[in-house]
């Protein structure tokens, strides 16, 4: 779909509501907000991608700021870390900004607050103030303190400042309503007492201000006209309203744009952790290798895994800007790195398995050096040289003694093609006293036109380079590791997440550089790795050539999925995936126009829940569906009003679906589409 005729997201008819309502396009500016306490993940990508992407879009400025407001927690190295991924991802900000900049200012309006009644200095204790917080359905009660004079409350403020009192002492709480039905409106505290070194202010504050209070307030002060975060900060709307709105009145000659806060839904991933509380566990526990481990789901890790910022760049585009949580398959993500690395990856050999074929009828001795192509899918990657000896290695399980017709590899009495070589034919085989087998010993062809089913990749033994190789699997087994609240995330890590092999490359991979990315043919997509030296060559696997996880047998009652690529018999079996939802859909669909009414209506119920995680580009393609299958239509037209509602933009396509489906002969697709024409 192109640029011109892409349908705007429910965030950009916000923006482009309010040019229209008069703001000008000049004062268009967004931000990114990280809090620097930990490795920016796949899940930052969303938000990352949708503000810098309206700055590019609006050519507005971004702003990077750190949100820097719990020196407790936060270190310069999750600063520098951030910096790097926004940076390798390919975005620039217009200003690199703390929050901690404008601690005076902040705590300048705290005062003018407590003058103005607005809030006040709490002396109980943590706990007795969280019991008079309330519930959801019960409303607060007032502190003691809540009615302290100005001057008292000014002067303890101060005081606060200064150093006087021990940390847990004392909060400033604005004053708001504690019965208000938002609890995050009763009297929410602004400031806290925290006697620890601040990577940026060092040791010149003892008091540092609250998230809420932070915030809103660091957007208004960079006149941010529109402040985008994730759902869960939908209810906090309220409270930075009101803290907006006060501030407003104290500098609105000097900053005259009040932000507007809206959320979009964040990016949930299967088979993910997306805390950076529980990311940081895997790091301190030794679960993994650091942050940029490659099984990480942080930036830096799928950047060593071999991803591309193209690849995830496509991956949020894929995703969409939605209203709703929902949760993306991560075979969307490994689909992604797939498609781009298979335009740009140059093709090598390599073995990871190896069993020795000896070809008795080739010269002892003699060497060829033949022409591989190194890339079919980009004509400028050129050709290059591959040495061909007697001595050979090919993967063990392509190999096999005996074997039926479908077996298109190696077996004895049969042919296979050898890549950018010959055809060879395996006679017999050379076996150890346990019945290993040691050599397979093989004939070749020098007529290469002849068709034989398989082809295999192979590399001399004489030639061939070592190097350590990381198959990486997904670090967790269960598709949503951290959602059972009776068990603890880390029971469900797989133990096979990584394998360590040692693998025998075609030479000419001996002048490789780190972040060099490659594909070894029929096994997978794989990356240097930073550790890898001159002298001792290190990949990581990035991706299989397909998705391994997705399929799953057909036996009736199996609860497995099939065995991953690499087919490590120790491997425990995989859950069974979920099947996707615009696949459940299309299956409601065949059946729906056979259903009684009352089923008809449950399954139209499951067919609205389940377009909440279908994207537009899944739906399209059904536009065309034939007409003789009008259930099918029916369910794509319940899903398309659905991502209607959710702010997608009708285009000519969508009105073509609603226009030929009006007119048909089934009354419920006609019913359907006629609520869209209205």
């Amino acid at each position: 779909m192109s640029e011109e005729t892409k349908p705007l997201n429910f965030i950009e008819h916000i923006i482009e509501e309010d040019l229209a309502n008069g703001l000008s396009k000049e004062k268009l500016r967004f931000r990114f907000p990280p809090e620097p306490n930990g490795y920016l993940h796949i899940g930052h990508t969303k938000a990352i991608g949708i503000s810098f992407g309206l700055g590019e879009k609006y050519n507005a400025p971004v702003n990077l700021r750190f949100d820097d407001t719990n020196p407790a927690k936060e270190e310069q190295e999750y600063v520098d870390a951030i910096k790097r991924d926004i940076a390798w991802l390919g975005y620039k900000w217009a200003n690199e900004l703390y929050s901690s900049d404008y601690f005076d200012k902040l705590y300048d309006w705290a005062v003018r607050l407590i003058k103005d009644g607005k809030a006040y200095v709490d002396s109980q204790s943590s706990e007795t103030m969280a019991e008079q917080k309330g519930t959801p359905t019960q409303p607060g009660t007032n502190s003691p303190f809540r009615d302290r004079s100005i001057e008292e409350n000014l002067d303890l403020f101060q005081r606060m400042k200064a150093g006087e009192f021990p940390a847990g002492t004392h909060v400033l709480r604005a004053k708001i309503d504690m019965e208000d039905p938002n609890m995050l409106m009763r009297d929410p505290i602004m400031y806290r007492i925290l006697y620890a070194h601040h990577h940026r202010t060092g040791d010149e504050w003892c008091i540092y201000p609250m998230y809420d209070w932070t915030h809103g307030e660091s957007d208004y002060i960079e006149q941010i006209s529109h402040s985008l975060c994730s759902l869960e900060f939908k209810p906090h709307r309220k409270l930075y309203n009101w803290f907006r709105d006060h501030v407003y009145e104290y500098d609105k000659d000097r900053l005259p744009l009040p932000p507007k806060q809206r959320e979009f839904a964040r990016l949930n991933l299967s088979y993910t952790i997306m805390s950076k509380r529980k990311l940081l566990r895997l790091v301190n526990d030794g679960v993994v290798n650091g942050w940029d481990d490659p099984r990480m789901p942080t930036i830096s890790g799928l950047r060593r895994r071999g991803y591309t910022p193209n690849s995830i760049r496509q991956f949020i585009e894929k995703v969409g800007v939605a209203k709703r949580e929902n949760v993306i398959d991560v075979s969307l993500l490994e689909f992604c790195i797939r498609e781009d690395l298979n335009k740009t990856a140059n093709r090598v050999m390599a073995i990871l398995d190896p069993v020795k074929v000896v070809i008795t009828n080739y010269p002892e001795g003699k060497e060829e050096w033949l022409e591989a192509e190194n890339n079919q899918e980009d004509v400028e990657a050129g050709f290059r040289k591959v040495p061909f000896s007697r001595d050979i290695y090919i993967e063990k399980e392509d190999f096999k003694e005996e074997a039926g017709n479908k077996f298109f590899r190696l077996k004895l009495g049969g042919e296979v093609r050898l890549k950018n070589a010959y055809i060879i034919k395996a006679n017999s085989v050379v076996k150890n006293d346990h019945g290993e087998i040691l050599e397979i010993h093989c004939t070749y062809d020098t007529d290469t036109s002849k068709k034989v089913k398989g082809t295999l990749h192979w590399v001399s033994i004489k030639h061939a380079m070592t190097a350590e190789v990381r198959e990486y699997d997904r670090l967790f087994m269960h598709e949503a590791p951290d959602s059972d609240k009776d068990k603890d995330f880390i029971e469900f890590l797989n133990p096979n997440s990584l394998t360590i092999k040692t693998g025998h490359l075609e030479p000419s991979l001996a002048d490789v550089n780190a972040g060099d990315r490659f594909q070894f043919q029929r096994l997978g997509y794989f990356v240097v790795d930073e550790d890898s030296r001159p002298d001792q060559l290190v990949f990581n696997k990035t991706v299989g050539l397909r998705d391994s996880w997705t399929k799953q047998t057909h036996t009736k009652g199996s609860q497995s999925a099939s065995k991953p690529q690499n087919n490590n018999q120790n491997k425990p079996k995989q859950p069974q995936q979920k099947r996707s939802a615009i696949s459940v859909i299309q299956q409601l669909g065949k059946k729906y126009t056979n259903l009684p009414v009352e089923k008809q209506a449950k399954a139209k119920t499951e067919i609205q829940t389940l377009a909440n995680e279908v994207s537009y580009e899944e739906l399209e393609p059904l536009f065309g569906t034939a007409v003789k299958k009008a259930g099918t239509r029916i369910a794509v037209m319940i899903s398309l009003k659905e991502l209607l509602k959710n702010g997608l933009e009708r285009n000519e396509a969508i009105n073509a679906f609603i226009t030929k489906a009006s007119e048909d002969k089934n009354e419920l697709l006609v019913a359907e589409a006629q609520s869209l024409l209205s």
